[in-house]
């Protein structure tokens, strides 16, 4: 890896290493991907403000997440299907963050189940979850979480409506997946990944298969996920999942200062604005449009974590300086879990570590805290 130098260069082994269908699945937005590219955009019209003559010898990137040690303002995000990115990939992602010292959290959808990955670490990791219509099997997943000792609760609240992922229909992206020659000749370019998800623990969703009665059947399953995405959710069932829950809670997705103003009001210690990674509405304003005013709304009430187009230290540096407390990453770490597995994971971080002390070297700060409006160039 001594010649990878940033994200964009494991998206590109990503890529190269992994399925179209996949690859795609991580890569690729809703519709007409407006504001997919609209994260990625907005990011990188923001122009940091270069200080010189400061004394930048003592440069130290930790902070506290949801009151905890941290050495990055980082946060591995929820990513689907991260098990068919690279065998067992949910493990070595979490493995790969826990020894960077910052947060990973388990998807819903994930391919390794929740009790996989806390056998396989030794520290707690958030979880995230999706309310479905199937309220006792969510209470279960819920309460599966707290035996397995996850620290935090990641309630996606933006995903009640899935939006039309045109890449993913094209692909044959299903439960169970639809199957053409050129999919069969793209796996068969590929095959230390298929020799590798065939030795993983898991080829379906781990949290899932198992714990619901008729669903160890794939096509049965496929047609259980396809009927459960709920169009009642609503604040009270905010309300019931922090009855059930004791710990942590975060609420992410939240992309409006009204809808930010009533998750300050749920108890959740903090929330994500986020538009899904491009992924749902399509035409929504970028997170980082967005970030500002809710900010403003609620930061003195929850903390305030940023997720959407983050690929390097410089974008974690402009969204800090709007007011974020972290940010999470999605893509730019799964593009290095399928370009290596677990180190590919390791490198991605470090890649955002470096560029974040250099950044912060270059606008004169020396901590996460002195990072603010100043570091922008008006």
């Amino acid at each position: 890896m001594k010649h990878i130098t940033c994200i964009e260069d494991l998206r590109e082994r990503h890529r190269r290493n992994v399925p179209k269908a996949f690859f795609d699945y991580c890569d690729r937005g809703s519709y007409a991907e407006e504001t997919l590219r609209a994260n990625r955009e907005d990011l990188q019209a923001i122009k940091l403000r270069q200080r010189i003559l400061v004394d930048v010898s003592k440069r130290d990137p930790s902070t506290t997440i949801l009151g905890e040690p941290a050495s990055l303002p980082l946060i591995l995000a929820p990513v689907g299907l991260t098990g068919m990115q690279y065998s067992d990939g949910e493990i070595h992602a979490c493995r790969a963050a826990q020894a960077a010292g910052i947060p990973y959290t388990l998807s819903t959808m994930s391919i390794c189940s929740i009790e996989d990955v806390a056998a396989s670490v030794d520290k707690p990791f958030w979880f995230q979850l999706y309310v479905m219509k199937d309220r006792g099997f969510i209470k279960a997943l819920i309460e599966r979480a707290m035996v397995a000792k996850c620290s935090a609760l990641v309630l996606t609240v933006d995903l009640q409506v899935i939006g039309q992922r045109h890449a993913d229909i094209k692909n044959g992206m299903t439960v169970p997946p639809e199957w053409s020659l050129s999919k069969l000749v793209d796996f068969a370019t590929k095959p230390a990944w298929v020799a590798g998800v065939l030795r993983g623990k898991r080829r379906t969703f781990g949290n899932l298969v198992g714990h619901l009665k008729g669903t160890d059947d794939i096509t049965a399953l496929g047609t259980w996920i396809g009927t459960q995405f709920d169009t009642t959710l609503n604040w009270k069932d905010v309300e019931w999942v922090r009855s059930i829950w004791p710990g942590k809670l975060v609420l992410k997705g939240i992309l409006d200062a009204e809808d930010a103003n009533e998750a300050a009001k749920t108890g959740a210690q903090a929330l994500v604005v986020s538009n899904h990674g491009g992924r749902q509405l399509d035409g929504a304003p970028s997170s980082i449009a967005a970030l500002p005013e809710i900010v403003d709304a609620v930061s003195d009430k929850m903390e305030v974590m940023f997720d959407g187009g983050i690929r390097s230290g410089q974008d974690v540096v402009r969204a800090l300086a709007h007011g974020a407390k972290s940010c999470m990453i999605g893509r730019a770490y799964v593009h290095g879990l399928g370009a290596y597995g677990g180190p590919g994971v390791t490198k991605a971080i470090d890649i955002i570590r470096n560029e974040l002390l250099t950044t912060m070297g270059l606008c004169g700060v020396n901590t996460i805290a002195e990072i603010d409006d100043h570091v922008i160039a008006v």
